[in-house]
């Protein structure tokens, strides 16, 4: 029994093929197939007008024949699994899959289907690449050829994009994006061609983050102070700017529960009030007890007042503060005043 519009169900029964169908009628079949719960979330997604308008098809239609029926569900699979492809990596890669799987002709009707359909944006196989690579790899082009390739972007992407483009061509990409009136489809085809072949020696590998300072100083910290010392002191000469990152990250203000007693109150008698008071404004429970412990009443309770006036106030500046102190702990440590355990083995005797 075949999709059987209302005014068609007297008579003999009229066969219908999916391909005679409407894509309304495609639709109502399909989600009469997934059921009333499922169809109403799909319709959720939808606008007013095309709700209106899908319902229609389905109230039309009495009966479904289970070979039209099966027809439809299997015409959706494909088109769901060649925009798969197309966004996993391109039209030439869905195409090359599709082929393998159903032959050329079924594989060009399919894309054929689906970008008239479905409306594949261009370079939508960028989607799958990390916009820092994607930055490195397009800022050498033409302007106008990155404009156009931002101008396809997910804005959000764009942006990361545009505002980390060198200074001398920022200006000149954002002004012909906002210039940019049509661009004709041959165009658009063949800067995808020659782009996607570019990025398909990157696009394809898996990069796993790895390195860097914050790993560096993660190691550091667990190294026995002697290599620490050597260590820094070799970069301090080959990349002071470096040795200089990985020193501020070396002892964050938190890990000033690491500190004994002793070495707090030596840090104490140090640090200005504003500054601690500043500092302190931000940290969990135990960072702050590990403080007042180490202060008299008077001064704990001057601390608490200091900060409890001191009112709202800006992250950065309660990071400078927290760094300042940073520094001067380091810099007791340095001259052997202080001592920083850094691991269990670390034992104060």
């Amino acid at each position: 029994m075949a999709v059987s519009p209302a005014k068609e169900k007297s008579g003999s029964k009229k066969h219908k093929d999916v391909n005679s169908l409407t894509g309304r009628q495609k639709v109502a079949i399909f989600l009469i197939s997934l059921g009333g719960e499922i169809s109403a979330k799909v319709m959720e997604q939808l606008r007013e007008d095309e709700v209106e308008k899908i319902v229609f098809e389905i109230a039309r239609i009495e009966t479904i024949e289970s070979e039209l029926k099966d027809a439809v569900l299997q015409e959706f699979q494909e088109l769901m699994m060649a925009q798969n492809f197309i966004t996993t990596g391109g039209i030439d890669y869905a195409r090359d899959v599709l082929e393998k799987t159903f032959g050329g002709q079924k594989a060009t009707e399919v894309i054929n289907r689906l970008t008239s359909s479905l409306q594949v944006r261009p370079f939508d196989f960028i989607r799958r690449t990390d916009p820092s690579h994607l930055l490195n790899f397009i800022q050498q082009e033409h302007p106008q050829t990155i404009a156009l390739i931002l101008a396809y972007l997910e804005p959000n992407k764009a942006s990361q994009i545009l505002q980390n483009l060198p200074d001398e061509i920022q200006s000149d990409v954002a002004r012909r994006i906002a210039t940019m009136d049509r661009t004709s489809p041959d165009v658009l085809r063949e800067v995808e061609r020659v782009l996607e072949k570019k990025l398909s020696t990157i696009s394809s590998e898996d990069y796993t983050a790895a390195g860097g300072v914050d790993s560096i100083v993660e190691i550091l910290n667990l190294v026995d102070r002697q290599s620490e010392r050597t260590i820094i002191e070799s970069l301090e000469d080959e990349d002071p700017d470096l040795a200089e990152e990985i020193k501020k990250k070396m002892f964050i203000f938190e890990d000033i529960v690491m500190l004994d007693d002793r070495a707090i109150g030596i840090v104490l008698r140090e640090v200005n009030t504003d500054e601690l008071a500043k500092a302190l404004k931000q940290v969990d429970a135990e960072v702050q007890d590990k403080i007042f412990k180490n202060m008299s009443k008077r001064a704990g309770s001057m601390l608490r007042e200091e900060m409890e006036f001191m009112g709202p106030i800006r992250v950065k500046d309660v990071e400078e503060a927290q760094q300042k102190i940073v520094s001067i702990i380091r810099r007791l440590e340095e001259k052997g005043e202080i001592v920083i355990a850094r691991s269990e083995e670390d034992e104060l005797i």
